[in-house]
């Protein structure tokens, strides 16, 4: 004997597209895209879609495809960090004028949110709720989902930044590992013998990817690779403090990397404090060479990543992915390369 298989429902002309959103879990774009047949949506995703469509009923004569096939003209930018860290890091603006330079003229909204603790499935909801038609995500930390369930949810999603969680969701980032080792062999070029770096956190794969790259510059020297310090965070605070442990482990350092611009000017404070003379006594190399890294004292040497580009591309990916572009590139790797200033 068979299990019964509950029939779908009569055909209800006065079923809304949200009611259908909302049943499936997805974005009303999402029943959009599937009612229409557009491409860039998750098999999961389109089968939710299809399950609420049999169970409510729904009857999408050409008026309601017409509605449907109505867009936000809004896309979000999410950072996954605190406010008042966005509002002071100068690497979030060069992010932010990129994506507002590749918006220019498109006659698309931009939403800036910030991902707290705590109000992840708030989020969520508004973003899946129709309000946006894609999402930009960067400043990921650790194993975070957010990328993975607006995919699932058939939201079209680019991360900026090698995502450590999110396989299968599309990113945009610079080539960190290259940079960073470049500054290595620099800092080996000018005769440099205890070589340190202050890496950026362990649970964001910039600071792993930069460490890396720095590990395999020094290793191909046969130099030891020992002197790591680990920031908690990208800030002058987290680099100042690392600075000062590899001081008290190695005081005859003489070069170091420091895994992002604004870290080093805590770095570069730290040496100050402790009578070290840049470079003659320690070489600083940064990395990302933002405002900042021409006006340290003193000026910083530094691996130049185009952020505004960072944040340009990943905007050009996922409006391509919006107008239903085919064969877009899963990755984008953007190019770095080496600004020597005062500093080594």
């Amino acid at each position: 004997m068979t299990d019964a298989v509950e029939p779908p429902r009569a055909r209800r002309p006065n079923t809304r597209l949200e009611e259908v959103a909302r049943a499936a879990g997805v974005s009303k774009s999402t029943v959009s895209r599937v009612i229409n047949g557009e491409p860039y949506v998750s098999s999961k995703a389109r089968e939710a879609v299809h399950l609420a469509i049999t169970q409510l009923g729904y009857s999408p004569n050409q008026a309601a495809r017409t509605l449907a096939g109505s867009r936000a003209n809004c896309i979000a930018l999410v950072v996954s960090e605190q406010g008042s860290r966005v509002l002071a890091d100068p690497f979030f603006a060069g992010v932010l004028r990129g994506v507002n330079a590749e918006l220019a003229g498109k006659r698309v909204q931009l939403v800036l949110m910030m991902s707290k603790e705590g109000d992840e499935q708030d989020l969520v909801n508004y973003l899946c709720g129709g309000h946006v038609d894609g999402v930009l995500v960067i400043s990921l930390h650790g194993q975070d989902p957010l990328p993975r369930t607006l995919a699932d949810a058939g939201l079209p999603t680019v991360v900026g930044g090698r995502p450590l969680g999110a396989g299968g969701v599309p990113y945009v980032d610079s080539d960190n590992f290259n940079g960073a080792m470049e500054a290595a062999r620099y800092l080996v070029s000018l005769g440099r013998e205890r070589i340190a770096t202050i890496a950026g956190p362990r649970d964001m794969a910039v600071g792993m990817d930069r460490l890396s790259g720095w590990k395999r510059g020094i290793s191909q020297a046969r130099m030891d690779a020992d002197l790591v310090a680990y920031a908690t965070d990208f800030t002058p605070e987290s680099g100042a403090a690392a600075m000062a442990d590899l001081l008290r482990r190695e005081p005859a350092l003489d070069a170091v990397f420091v895994g992002a611009d604004i870290m080093a000017l805590g770095a570069l404070q730290t040496l100050h404090a402790h009578g070290k003379k840049v470079p003659d006594d320690v070489a600083v190399v940064g990395f990302d060479d933002l405002m900042i890294a021409s006006t340290a004292v003193p000026p910083l040497t530094t691996i130049r990543q185009d952020v505004e580009q960072l944040g340009r591309t990943m905007t050009w990916r996922l409006m391509a992915e919006l107008a239903g572009e085919e064969n877009l590139p899963p990755f984008l790797l953007l190019p770095t390369s080496m600004v020597t200033r005062a500093s080594a």
